[in-house]
């Protein structure tokens, strides 16, 4: 009954013809016909309006094919037919939205998991909300949590997250360890483990065992509310391809009715020209390529790339040129540590847990860095009595009366004479060292090409890419270094973010891809043919203003987004000819007389079952492209949590 309500043409058709089928046999066959023709014209008017609408706006269809059949068969006296053309009409609305609700499956299954309520401890029982132990397995809390709306959580807030639940917000694990199932983010089969300290992505389910969490960003702000974002504008868009389809209609319309009226003329028979008519029905048109694009939006949210707009696809398919920003796209975006330079006799390890102890008072990009890698030699920082962080030079502080200025050499001349500058090699930078008044050395930094770098680009050249470009700040010394070591074309260095939109819009081979990540690529990728934000690290404003973003911090998704974008078209058009060519088939031979007007009907729903088949397979990926030799796969189970930079 559901399914009648939800399609009423579909029931009316079906009433309609038991209607008739009952006259037949009761001997009325002058009032069946009556009723069928009636009913089909009915229809055909219906249909007619909303042709004539599309027409004065200037959109050619192929729909009148429909219109001509329906009525052709009436005059004709084929009635029957008539009533069959109108179910398949009908009937190819039902199928083409079972096949889109299946093609969307992987896209309205995010949207289905949107947390709703969260476990916030209460006032006064988190301690200093700092407590790493492990909440024990059990859901019950003894009161000391309670539920309120995900909404109401505020950053800070520290919440309990059950066994098999979703972590409502992005945060930080305060527990041990935990496990969390991120398969419908990122596309990663297998449960991936973090520890204490690490971020937690909101939308991934929680393991076997509660954890507590501290929440980094609000409900509007959360990885998963932004991904929700994303998707609800992509499953509302339309294909272009529909249009292309579209595009065919003049051709294949003037075909039909010269073929139609060949027929006549040859047999002196009218039913001729309706047997012709009615097997060049568009239904295969009109489906095939929507459901395409469909599941390709679909096979793309699988992998964690999300295309906001169908459209976007078959610009991915046609890309030549791919521009790409450095800091945070061709590289991690994580400078680390590559040597500690001593200038008088001070242990390394002591110079670098001095640095780390002066740099947790910065909120410089390098401070984390420095951090990072004093933690990793088990170092610890010690608490200053004084610090002030001089923006954009240094940091300097005071341990037991003891002074430490790090930061840039001219900063940290001003406190310790005698800073001569380390020499470095290309990529890489130094940050300088002051002790007491005694300059006592400098920490080499270097952010490392991206593992999968090299395998992307090699990978969009077998696609078609064949220019790349980076568009990068960085001095030209440092842009050249990594351009040689990942194979691009072109390097255009010390760019202010006005200079990469010009950058972009004087690129001759077109379609253009770019890629970044940072709100200085916001306004590249705005202009761009196709622009992509790497959106598990990147900013807001460049996940707004691209078309599309990748969730996972794996560069190797663009290659994927490009790979997917080719498919899709090429399934759509596939499933575009395969109608045509078995419509063709059909009609020439329904004007040699071999079709008559009900079987060739009937022999069309075969077709259009044909034609949606074939564009259901932009559901699969396919066969990928291999990596290089010597060249793994990346691993995507390591995600990183959304930074807002």
């Amino acid at each position: 009954m559901k399914l009648f309500l939800r399609y009423p043409l579909v029931a009316g058709t079906v009433l309609a013809l038991l209607a008739v089928a009952v006259l037949l046999m009761s001997g009325q066959p002058a009032i069946a016909q009556l009723a069928a023709s009636g009913y089909a014209l009915a229809v055909a008017a219906y249909l007619s309006v909303g042709m004539v609408r599309r027409l004065r706006s200037g959109h050619w269809g192929i729909d009148i094919l429909a219109v001509t059949a329906i009525v052709s068969t009436v005059l004709v006296g084929e009635f029957i037919a008539s009533m069959i053309i109108v179910l398949m009409l009908a009937g190819g609305t039902a199928l083409e939205d079972y096949a889109a609700g299946r093609a969307k499956g992987e896209l309205s299954a995010l949207l289905e998991r949107v947390p709703q309520t969260a476990h916030r401890e209460r006032t006064g029982t988190a301690g200093n909300g700092t407590a790493t132990n492990a909440v024990p397995n059990g859901t019950g809390d003894n009161g000391a949590h309670e539920d309120v709306a995900a909404t109401d959580v505020r950053v800070g807030d520290i919440l309990l997250v059950k066994p098999g639940e979703v972590v409502p917000l992005d945060g930080v694990l305060l527990s041990d360890a935990g496990t969390f199932d991120e398969s419908s983010l990122t596309g990663e089969s297998l449960p991936v483990e973090r520890s204490a300290g690490e971020g937690m992505m909101s939308g991934s389910v929680n393991g076997e065992a509660a954890v507590r969490m501290r929440v980094t960003a609000v409900m509007e702000d959360s990885q998963y509310s932004r991904i929700v974002a994303l998707v609800k504008e992509a499953s509302e868009s339309r294909a272009p391809m529909v249009r292309l389809a579209d595009r065919y209609a003049i051709p294949f319309t003037a075909f039909a009715y010269a073929l139609g009226a060949i027929a006549w003329i040859v047999s002196g028979s009218p039913t001729r020209f309706a047997e012709v008519l009615v097997v060049a029905t568009p239904c295969p048109l009109l489906i095939a390529a929507p459901v395409a694009f469909l599941g390709g939006m679909s096979q793309a949210a699988k992998s964690g790339i999300i295309v906001k707009y169908a459209g976007v696809l078959e610009q991915l398919g046609k890309v030549r040129t791919a521009a790409f920003d450095k800091t945070g796209t061709l590289t991690y975006g994580r400078p680390s540590l590559v040597a500690v330079v001593t200038a008088d006799s001070m242990d390394q390890d002591e110079l670098l847990r001095l640095a780390g102890s002066a740099e947790q008072y910065s909120s410089h990009v390098l401070a984390a860095s420095v951090m990072e890698a004093a933690t990793s030699r088990d170092l610890r920082f010690e608490t200053a009595s004084e610090a002030l962080e001089h923006a954009t030079h240094g940091v300097r502080a005071v341990f037991d009366g003891r002074e430490v200025v790090v930061g840039k050499p001219s900063f940290v001349a001003e406190y310790a004479p005698g800073v001569a500058e380390t020499e470095l090699q290309s990529g890489q930078l130094a940050i300088y060292v002051g002790v007491a008044g005694v300059y006592v050395g400098a920490l080499v930094m270097s952010d490392p090409l991206r593992a999968e770098a090299r395998r992307t680009l090699a990978e969009l050249s077998s696609l078609g890419v064949t220019e790349t470009v980076m568009l990068t700040g960085d001095a030209l010394a440092t842009a050249r270094h990594i351009a040689a070591e990942v194979g691009l074309t072109d390097v255009r260095a010390e760019c202010l973010p006005a200079d990469k939109v010009e950058a972009v819009k004087s690129l001759n081979l077109r379609p253009v891809m770019m890629v970044g990540d940072g709100v200085n690529d916001a306004p590249v990728l705005a202009v761009a043919d196709v622009g992509i934000a790497m959106g598990a690290r990147g900013s807001t404003a460049a996940g707004e203003s691209a078309d599309v973003v990748i969730i996972l911090d794996d560069l190797s998704k663009a290659a994927q987004a490009v790979r997917i974008g080719q498919r899709t078209v090429r399934v759509a058009m596939q499933s575009i000819w395969i109608g045509i060519v078995l419509s063709v088939g059909l009609m020439v031979a329904a004007a040699a007389g071999y079709v008559p007007a009900i079987a060739g009907a009937l022999s069309q729903e075969l077709v259009d079952l044909a034609t949606i088949l074939n564009a259901l397979r932009a559901l699969s990926p396919g066969r990928h492209a291999a990596p290089p030799k010597g060249q793994a796969e990346p691993s995507t189970s390591a995600i990183t949590r959304t930074v807002l930079r």
